[in-house]
């Protein structure tokens, strides 16, 4: 059984096209349970990645079938979405899956939600025991880089790369006013952010009015309604939009009715939501600066400049948890036919045992006991070293192979010849 994987991330393709893709927990649970029809499914969806990792025998024909749903969600045929796609199976899969957990291939490396996106998704899909596997020791992976390296220092998420971009802007945030938009977690943190460097909250939208009256109080801030934005454009410096709406909800046409109020000042926004809550067309209004989740990246870079050794010690953490998961895969196909060898070896010694019982029937409890120690013995000797050169095989990438020799020499799993039957 192999592991599959294709997706595609902020490595590979511009938001415009991630949004197209991504799906919100309830979305990648569904669609985890419609992949899951004879093999196992878990899909992976965040601002940064849609990811499809499928389990099953037939490596090729799970990548088409994953390749056609992301197409399918994306609103696009597979010629035109495969170069934005990656592909990746077995050990390069698992691996893959490792350095995801450990935030290691975020836009924002060690970041901390991305274990907890992981784990949910985990939990949402439908794995068996491979991809059991494989997201219990991703999670495991995860949690021992933040334990033992400092790669999570700060910025450590998107949220708060935003922040520190609107500090860029304005070289110094005391006194510029925040309107909100989005009071879920990554809202919150982008707040949280903001006023640590003297930003004022002083607008919170959301679509649930008790989680905005919610955040509000905690900042000392109005709460708004989504449809009321546009009345309190006129009064801040920057907005922040997070929201998980399936399309934008502040379109190009409302921020310019509100502009003429703003006499030349000019608006700062940041969009970091996937898919995007601000209309891309509010960048080419006068006085309006509008950056999305992907501007953030020379923020992230800055912030790296400091943690490269941090990164070289969490890759090999991350590196040696990916060799157990491929011993512990490998091991898969060689433990069940050194079984299935050592049961049919031992059929057989019984067997013959058993047809020689007339033969023995002379021989005192003693000596019946030195006829079983030595045919057992005999039957473990010429076992050995088979058993040591499967193990041997199970660390390296034709373990599988040598299995199915052994099965198929051995006619292991079939029924007995007549004349092995005792």
């Amino acid at each position: 059984m192999t592991v599959v994987l294709v997706g595609t991330s902020h490595h590979h393709a511009p938001v415009e096209v991630r949004e197209r893709v991504a799906l919100d927990l309830e979305g990648a649970a569904a669609l985890a349970a419609e992949l899951a029809d004879g093999c196992e499914a878990v899909c992976l969806s965040t601002c940064n990645r849609t990811e499809l990792y499928l389990a099953g025998d037939d490596a090729a024909a799970l990548e088409h079938r994953a390749v056609r749903v992301l197409a399918a969600l994306g609103g696009a045929d597979e010629a035109r979405l495969a170069p934005v796609l990656y592909r990746l199976h077995g050990a390069s899969a698992a691996l893959h899956a490792f350095r995801v957990a450990a935030g290691l291939d975020s836009m924002v490396p060690g970041e901390g939600e991305i274990l907890g996106q992981v784990r949910a998704a985990y939990e949402a899909g439908r794995p068996g025991p491979v991809l059991d596997r494989l997201f219990r020791q991703a999670l495991y992976a995860g949690k021992k880089v933040r334990a033992e390296t400092a790669i999570s220092e700060s910025p450590t998420s998107v949220a708060s790369a935003a922040a520190a971009l609107a500090e860029q802007v304005f070289g110094e945030l005391r006194g510029r006013s925040v309107l909100l938009i989005g009071a879920g977690h990554t809202g919150r943190v982008a707040a949280r952010n903001l006023a640590k460097r003297g930003a004022t909250i002083t607008a919170v939208a959301n679509r649930a009015g008790e989680r905005a009256d919610s955040v509000a109080r905690a900042f000392g801030a109005r709460a708004v309604a989504l449809e009321d934005v546009t009345a309190v454009l006129d009064a801040v410096d920057v907005v922040v939009s997070s929201t998980s709406a399936p399309g934008v909800i502040l379109p190009a046409d409302r921020v310019a009715a509100a502009l003429p109020a703003r006499k030349g000042l000019p608006l700062f926004l940041i969009d970091i939501a996937v898919p995007r809550d601000l209309d891309p067309a509010i960048h080419g209004l006068d006085g309006c600066y509008l950056y999305d989740i992907d501007d953030l990246e020379s923020v992230v870079a800055e912030s790296l400049a400091g943690r490269r050794e941090e990164a070289v010690r969490a890759e090999a953490i991350v590196a040696q948890e990916a060799e157990r998961f491929a011993a512990w895969h490998a091991a898969r196909d060689v433990v069940p036919a050194i079984a299935l060898l050592r049961e049919r070896a031992e059929e057989i010694r019984a067997g013959e045992l058993a047809r020689a019982e007339t033969g023995l029937e002379r021989l005192s409890d003693s000596e019946r006991r030195v006829v079983e120690s030595v045919t057992a013995a005999i039957v473990n000797k010429l076992l050995h070293l088979p058993t040591v050169r499967l193990k041997e095989a199970a660390a390296g990438t034709d373990g599988g192979a040598y299995a199915d020799a052994v099965r198929h020499l051995f006619g292991l799993g079939e029924q007995p010849e007549d004349g092995e039957r005792s």
